[in-house]
């Protein structure tokens, strides 16, 4: 049965204890990190030195974490905590998706990658007739000729275009 103090608890319950603990956590480790991270300059002022602020913000971001998690009406995790958590993991895998295709592009090339990408992540979100993964990989070339045709924008050729032969490895360059 909660108590008096936690069904007067204004905010929503899920996620919260779970976040207030990975806060100070992660903050607690850039304090003690700080020290290999900034430097301490002999003879300057307090304000101007490198680590002050860094350490201002730290020390802020501990001491006020510290305060959300003692003044939580509750101490356990429950399965909502939980729930939040998952949804959290939801968004990270998409980040994973982002970081990967960010990793394969100078390494397979940009239509390549581009169309590998789109349609999976396409699947990935549900659209898996074959009429909606052919609209991703149409939009995965339009994408790709409106940044390197229209655009002008320029990336870096792939690694594996280094093995092509001359004539077919210019053109790969300049146009995939």
């Amino acid at each position: 049965m909660p108590s008096e103090r936690e069904r007067r608890f204004a905010g929503p319950r899920r996620g919260q204890l779970v976040f207030a603990l990975v806060m100070v956590g992660g903050a607690l480790l850039l304090l003690v990190l700080i020290t290999d991270q900034t430097a301490w300059v002999q003879k300057t002022k307090l304000f101007a030195q490198p680590r002050f602020w860094p350490a201002v913000a730290i020390g802020g971001m501990v001491l006020l974490g510290g305060l959300h998690l003692y003044k939580l009406p509750w101490r356990r995790v429950s399965r909502y905590d939980l729930w939040e958590v998952k949804r959290w993991g939801q968004v990270l895998e998409f980040a994973g998706w982002f970081m990967g295709y960010v990793l394969l592009v100078p390494v397979i090339g940009y239509l390549p990658v581009t169309l590998a990408f789109v349609p999976l992540l396409s699947w990935r979100m549900g659209y898996r007739s074959p009429f909606m993964l052919w609209i991703s990989a149409g939009f995965a070339v339009a994408v790709v000729v409106l940044f390197k045709a229209f655009l002008s924008v320029k990336i870096p050729g792939a690694l594996i275009y280094e093995y092509l032969p001359g004539s077919l490895r210019s053109f790969f360059i300049l146009y995939l």
